[in-house]
């Protein structure tokens, strides 16, 4: 592609700032602490590994920072920053603005800036945050980060803010919502893949003879055993997209878990002989349920970007606040 090519697409490759905004029932004051003590703020967000100031130099105007993230197999990226806290003329509201930077030659981002605000309602405490920044390696660097890197960075910080809201709110330690997200996300895991297996392999992509087994001991003709094994291995792989879909829903958790015994049971009521045999429907069940158990309970920690603002509201006129 010639330079003019190249420069007309870099063109046109736009992106938006990202903007995250959570509402919070705690004072600003406990939230100010929380964000803006490097230690305290390392802690709650998904985004940094450590955060440390830097010593103060007389006479300059801001805070000075480094950042560090680590990204796997011992890489890191790490970048320094100034944060500046503004006084604002409306009362219970407070502003803290950054400018970051990453002089590593192999790091996406390469520099930008954006503010934090606080600000007291009827309604509890409103925080939010605003950023963009320039990213490295031509058209190549803009499109992975349109694309790819920009809605994940939106995310993680989305992510982070309602980690945030548990620890300010309800006093949940950060590391205890880390731990239980983990243990969610795993069970859900495990079940939507067991679903999905049961329903695909043993139903959909070979008959399996001992399902064939048990339909034939209700009276089914063979032509009839084919089909309902075919309409319950969609029904299984359907059940392992509506878990994913609502992994954040007890109801659907505790409904699948009913399934699970349902079908548990009926397979050991047609062959009873199958509760002698290995890996059989009792002793494979039991951890399926003590997995649904362990979603179910940890639903509760698990923090949901979903529950941010991710688009700017406008102000009467239709310009961004």
């Amino acid at each position: 592609m010639s330079r003019t090519g190249n420069k007309s697409l870099v063109g046109k490759i736009s992106v938006q700032p990202i903007y995250v905004e959570m509402r919070m029932r705690c004072g600003v004051e406990e939230l100010w602490h929380l964000t803006q003590q490097p230690k305290l703020h390392e802690r709650w967000d998904l985004r940094f590994t450590s955060i440390d100031f830097l010593p103060q130099s007389e006479g300059r105007e801001g805070r000075r920072f480094r950042y560090r993230t680590r990204i796997g197999f011992g890489a890191a990226v790490e970048g320094f920053g100034t944060t500046k806290t503004r006084p604002h003329s409306a009362a219970g509201r407070r502003l803290s603005t950054l400018r970051f930077s990453s002089s590593q030659k192999w790091s996406l981002l390469r520099s930008g800036a954006g503010y934090w605000q606080y600000e007291e309602t009827g309604e509890g405490l409103r925080f939010m945050t605003r950023y963009t920044y320039s990213t490295r390696f031509g058209t190549a660097g803009k499109l992975a980060d349109r694309y790819m890197f920009r809605p994940l960075m939106g995310w993680a910080t989305a992510w982070s803010f309602d980690r945030l809201r548990m620890w300010a709110e309800k006093g949940w330690q950060p590391e205890l919502v880390a731990a239980m997200a983990a243990i969610h996300l795993a069970s859900i895991t495990a079940l939507a893949g067991m679903w999905l297996y049961e329903g695909i392999v043993p139903k959909l992509l070979h008959d399996s003879g001992t399902e064939l087994g048990m339909l034939a001991g209700l009276g089914l003709t063979s032509t009839a055993q084919s089909l309902a094994l075919q309409l319950l291995g969609w029904g299984e792989a359907a059940a392992a997209v509506i878990l994913v879909a609502c992994r954040h829903s007890r109801a659907v958790i505790i409904i699948q878990a009913a399934c699970l015994l349902l079908l548990s049971v009926c397979g050991a009521a047609l062959r009873p002989e199958l509760l002698a045999e290995p890996f059989n429907p009792l002793t494979t069940t039991i951890p399926l349920l003590v997995l649904s158990a362990a979603a179910a309970i940890a639903v509760p920690y698990c923090p949901r970007a979903s529950r941010c603002l991710r688009k700017q509201p406008r102000a009467k006129g239709g310009r961004s606040l």
